[in-house]
């Protein structure tokens, strides 16, 4: 089931963008194919219903967070970089309570080697000082080492399936350094 689930949530990706307006289209589109029965009216709603405990579901920080970008903050210059849907995106960022450690925001539809390019271009960044801090090979670190930035790894066992791949290798004079836990940054900036 959860292999169909990840099919269906590439293909929703494609259609609707991310967030739980797609989750919940994909979830729908799941239980349709894996179903014997058609899906009631009455079925879809209660699938539906399984995205909304998501968005009220509250925020969960991992473990000293932010205490660490306390730390960072106070010595760098932070830009929190999301992809999704833009008023989802927006909600999560200010319930969180981390708004105040990131001098910018940026939401974008993917995060792709042009929309890092593009962040690079908009504030000016220094490619020998910038840094991308993630835990998306897909998504974070790979990207960011295409378009040019240093990346810092820090690999977690709940990363979404769909954001997994390979590492790669950072070209020179590029630097990849691999953590194991968000607090390390503190030893290295």
């Amino acid at each position: 089931m959860r292999e169909v689930l990840n099919d269906v949530e590439r293909e929703c990706i494609v259609k609707h963008g991310y967030g739980l307006h797609s989750f919940a289209h994909a979830l729908v589109d799941t239980f349709e194919r894996l179903s014997v029965e058609p899906v009631t009216p009455e079925l879809h709603a209660q699938i539906q219903s399984f995205a909304k405990i998501i968005s009220d579901h509250p925020i969960e920080i991992l473990p000293d967070v932010p205490q660490t970008l306390q730390y960072l903050s106070g010595r760098h210059h932070l830009i929190l970089m999301t992809k999704g849907a833009i008023v989802e995106q927006t909600g999560k960022i200010e319930r969180s309570g981390l708004k105040e450690y990131f001098a910018a925001r940026e939401i974008v539809a993917e995060k792709d080697s042009a929309a890092y390019q593009a962040i690079i271009e908009k504030y000016e960044l220094a490619h020998d000082s910038s840094w991308m801090v993630g835990n998306s090979p897909k998504s974070d670190i790979n990207p960011a080492l295409a378009a040019g930035l240093h990346a810092v790894f820090v690999p977690h066992g709940n990363t979404w399936i769909l954001e997994h791949e390979e590492v790669n290798a950072a070209p020179p004079p590029q630097r990849l350094l691999i953590v194991g836990r968000f607090a390390e940054l503190c030893e290295h900036f």
